[in-house]
């Protein structure tokens, strides 16, 4: 069972619809004794990092989610501001993230580029890793952000993107990946690496 954690923040019925779809098992959930026994684990996250860290503090699911990810090592992605709220902190507010991955989040400067980066974009592969495996050719998802995880150790990128420079788009760090991108809105890309977070030992 992947539970989908629900603290006010992210699409999580989207998500869940594209589970649906490949045949995974998944619960939105707040609570603690269903994310106890979730076999894997996603944190979404739309909006401002200092409100949804504070509604993640909120939610009291902190201390759970930590006992899971960071002693017992269960499979976490994270999504969007998901994947930015696992890092140390952001430029965008004062409120500490997670701090599961050794990664700070700041903002595009793109010296005339839109911002945010919004649409589709292409992502290179980096490192071989289970939640690529079998991807399509010339992968692309589809992004909304302005903000972009600077990792301190280049070996925690899986994938790159190009705009205005080049950025992480998804991360890994032992049991835990995030990605920057809409997996649940990036069609076929997005089904095949939720199929394979899914099926991941």
């Amino acid at each position: 069972m992947i539970a989908i954690v629900n603290y006010g923040v992210g699409n999580l019925g989207s998500i869940q619809n594209m589970l649906r779809k490949v045949g995974a098992e998944s619960e939105i959930t707040a609570d603690q004794g269903a994310i106890s026994r979730a076999d894997k684990l996603i944190l979404p996250g739309v909006g401002a990092f200092d409100s949804a860290m504070d509604s993640l503090s909120n939610s009291r699911l902190v201390p759970v989610l930590k006992r899971k990810v960071v002693d017992e090592k269960t499979p976490l992605l994270g999504i969007c501001l998901g994947m930015q709220l696992l890092t140390r902190s952001s430029t965008e507010g004062q409120t500490p993230g997670l701090g599961w991955v050794d990664a700070k989040t700041v903002r595009f400067e793109n010296g005339g580029l839109k911002v945010p980066h919004m649409g589709w974009n292409t992502v290179t592969i980096q490192r071989d890793d289970p939640l690529f495996r079998d991807m399509y050719p010339e992968p692309r998802f589809y992004f909304v952000h302005s903000y972009y995880v600077r990792c301190t150790d280049n070996g925690n990128i899986l994938t790159t993107t190009s705009y205005g420079h080049e950025f992480c788009s998804s991360l890994i760090q032992g049991n835990i990946r995030g990605v920057q991108f809409h997996p649940e809105k990036s069609h076929k890309f997005g089904m095949k690496l939720l199929k394979n977070f899914a099926e991941m030992v």
